[in-house]
């Protein structure tokens, strides 16, 4: 991996909130990063032009004077895209978010019906990055403009066990989004909803951030270019030397980060695939139970149809030998 590819990125303004976005494609995440961001930061599918096919991220100051940083990826981890580009989308992703994760907000979409999928998207982050992870994770619903607020919490009071299993795992952390809206106040609302929210996940964990060991990589490569540019006393010759050196450190470390995400994505993808396998057999047993119940029924009903005409025909059979009699006497 040439040094080449993350120099641009590689100097990022110190975020005092990172907040990353993920979820199935279509779900509406960037559109909500662009309803927390305050502009259209983030190509949405609501302009009809293509949707993001790469993390990018934005950045806005609170009133409190916070920077707040917002991480779009482009549908990572329902694996809608090769386990190539998914690694180097989550490097990316990590590099952009160096200081930590504040919240990962799992974006869904609440006018479709939670689905199998979804929670395995669930499954994949929670290999992915660890269980920790839980403990920093929001749901975010979109589609507030049809749905509502009385409307969501009765739809996950009725949603799949899994769901509800999920949103009691994540402590009742929900928040509904309008990403339609034009009224000023309800988008500062649903945005001082969310960072009370991501303000309780900070107190919850001591104020420190989501970290693993690839973000430390990270961390500790971004240190390390800091330490080269803040020197003095050197030759340009002696700079260059040490530039050199700092960008092969760097390249490797990023390439052992890649190493550890194509690994993580194999484990996970191994994992789904026996989930998918064992989910597939249960439905095709179902099925064979399911046919093997209607044949059942077929046979019933055929006895009963059977047993009903019989009747009719003694009935009517009774019927006639009952008239006869009357015409004897």
């Amino acid at each position: 991996m040439g040094g080449s590819e993350y120099d641009d990125e590689w100097e990022l303004p110190g975020a005092d909130i990172t907040l990353v976005l993920a979820g199935k494609l279509g779900c509406g995440k960037s559109a909500t990063g662009n309803s927390i961001v305050g502009r259209e930061a983030f190509v949405s599918e609501y302009s009809h032009s293509t949707v993001t096919n790469t993390c990018q991220m934005a950045s806005t100051m609170l009133k409190d004077g916070r920077t707040l940083n917002v991480i779009d990826t482009p549908g990572l981890f329902d694996m809608n895209i090769s386990s190539e580009d998914a690694g180097k989308e989550i490097v990316k992703c990590m590099n952009m978010a160096k200081d930590g994760i504040h919240a990962l907000l799992v974006v869904f979409c609440a006018t479709s019906r939670f689905s199998r999928e979804d929670s395995s998207s669930i499954e994949t982050i929670k290999e992915f990055f660890g269980e920790k992870i839980i403990d920093h994770m929001v749901l975010v619903f979109t589609y507030g403009d049809l749905v509502g607020e009385n409307k969501l919490k009765r739809m996950l009071a009725n949603a799949p066990e899994y769901l509800q299993n999920f949103v009691e795992l994540c402590k009742n952390r929900v928040v509904l989004f309008d990403n339609m809206t034009e009224d000023p106040r309800l988008q500062a609302k649903q945005l001082e909803k969310l960072l009370d929210v991501v303000d309780s996940i900070n107190s919850n964990n001591g104020g420190k951030p989501f970290s693993d060991q690839m973000i430390s990589c990270v961390k500790e490569a971004h240190a390390r270019e800091k330490e080269v540019r803040d020197v003095t006393g050197y030759t340009e010759e002696q700079m260059s030397e040490l530039k050199r050196e700092i960008y092969r450190t760097r390249d490797e470390q990023l390439s052992h980060i890649t190493n550890m995400v194509e690994e993580k994505l194999s484990i996970t993808i191994d994992k789904l695939q026996e989930q998918l396998m064992e989910e597939q057999n249960a439905r095709l047993q179902s099925e064979v139970l399911a046919a093997e119940a209607r044949l059942r029924s077929d046979e019933e009903i055929r006895k009963l149809k059977e047993r009903l005409e019989k009747a009719q025909q003694e009935n009517e059979e009774f019927r006639r030998m009952a008239q006869g009699r009357c015409y004897i006497l």
